[in-house]
């Protein structure tokens, strides 16, 4: 048996000893590497998204707020970007 892995996510499947990886588009003979979940676009998308409710039409944010969230969404302009992300602090509610 042989094992390729799909190059989309990374997924091992197993195919006949026979089988040419050249038949299979979307698959490597070699392990893919799968994206981090908690790429620092990916976490700063979660960290906005648990503080949307802060910039509802209804309600006021304080300086610290508006601050969070603007750090928040400059990570890209850091010189460690994206190895090196130093994030903001969260404020008090």
């Amino acid at each position: 048996m042989k094992t390729f892995y799909r190059t989309e996510n990374g997924q091992s499947c197993v195919f006949e000893d026979d089988a040419n990886i050249a038949d299979w588009p979307g698959f490597s003979e070699t392990p893919v590497a799968v994206p981090d979940p908690l790429h620092p676009l990916h976490r700063r998308l979660i960290l906005l998204g648990e503080t949307d409710h802060w910039a509802l039409t209804d309600r006021t944010m304080t300086a610290e707020q508006i601050a969070y969230r603007q750090g928040l969404r400059d990570i890209t302009e850091q010189d460690g970007y994206p190895d090196n992300v130093v994030w903001p602090t969260k404020p008090d509610v």
